[in-house]
């Protein structure tokens, strides 16, 4: 017989919302399964069982927010440390781009609940989302996530001479980290000092940490592109909200 999986973890699979929201609207009543409300945490479904859920759990999922940020050095992607801001404390009124085309009103509340789905290092500026919404958490950091990303990276060879091709061929395929091998990447040059970096992974400090390893030096490090959405003219500091016709 096909295992029973948690009824968090199932509404997570189907792509209805985040495991945590899961558990949110279970507790209020608003998941039903084959029919029957569910209110109790941890419980369990077959994957052959229907489940939905009540209009009140869409309508507050459709007031959730994704927010785009061009990301400038000296914030941290999540929580505030060593004295440095969170690149939330950017969210305010005055630092909306006037060219966002979403005609949501920006309120307070809009920041709670509000996380990084995925980081960009302190010294590293761009393209950082922010998000109230679970599905699109899971599809830019899930476990199962094949989102590229791409960065524009200047570097300095530290070695005489120019990078060998040996060693670009590397940066593509062949590096590990933290002692497991790194998915294929997409790396070329794009000027003499400039190489483009296009990955499906995200480890701490990645694409520094591969350059160090074939003798470059990282000088800038800029995320222009995640998925699908572009970070475009979006200047730095400010921040627009994700279209509805912009899927990752």
């Amino acid at each position: 017989m096909t295992e029973q999986l948690r009824l968090s973890k199932r509404m997570s699979e189907l792509g209805l919302c985040s495991r945590r929201e899961a558990d949110e609207w279970i507790a209020k009543g608003w998941v039903r399964v084959d029919g029957k409300v569910i209110s109790e945490l941890g419980s369990k479904v077959f994957p052959d069982q229907k489940v939905t859920v009540e209009r009140q759990a869409a309508a507050e999922q459709s007031k959730r927010v994704t927010i785009l940020i061009n990301k400038p050095v000296g914030y941290v992607s999540g929580q505030a440390e060593d004295g440095y801001e969170p690149a939330i404390a950017l969210v305010k009124a005055e630092n909306r781009w006037s060219e966002c085309k979403v005609e949501n009103e920006f309120h307070p509340t809009q920041l709670r609940s509000l996380v990084p789905a995925g980081r960009l290092d302190i010294d590293s500026v761009g393209l950082l989302v922010l998000t109230q919404d679970g599905r699109v958490a899971k599809k830019l950091i899930g476990e199962n996530t094949d989102v590229e990303k791409e960065y524009l990276v200047r570097v300095e060879y530290t070695k005489p001479g120019k990078l060998p091709a040996g060693d670009l061929r590397l940066l593509n395929h062949g590096l590990s980290l933290d002692g497991k091998k790194l998915i294929p990447a997409k790396v070329r040059w794009m000027n003499e000092d400039q190489l483009q970096f296009i990955l499906k992974e995200g480890k701490k400090r990645q694409i520094r940490r591969m350059c160090e390893m074939v003798g470059l030096r990282v000088v800038g490090l800029k995320r222009v592109r995640i998925g699908k959405v572009r970070l475009g003219n979006l200047p730095e500091g400010q921040w627009r909200y994700l279209r509805d016709d912009e899927p990752f």
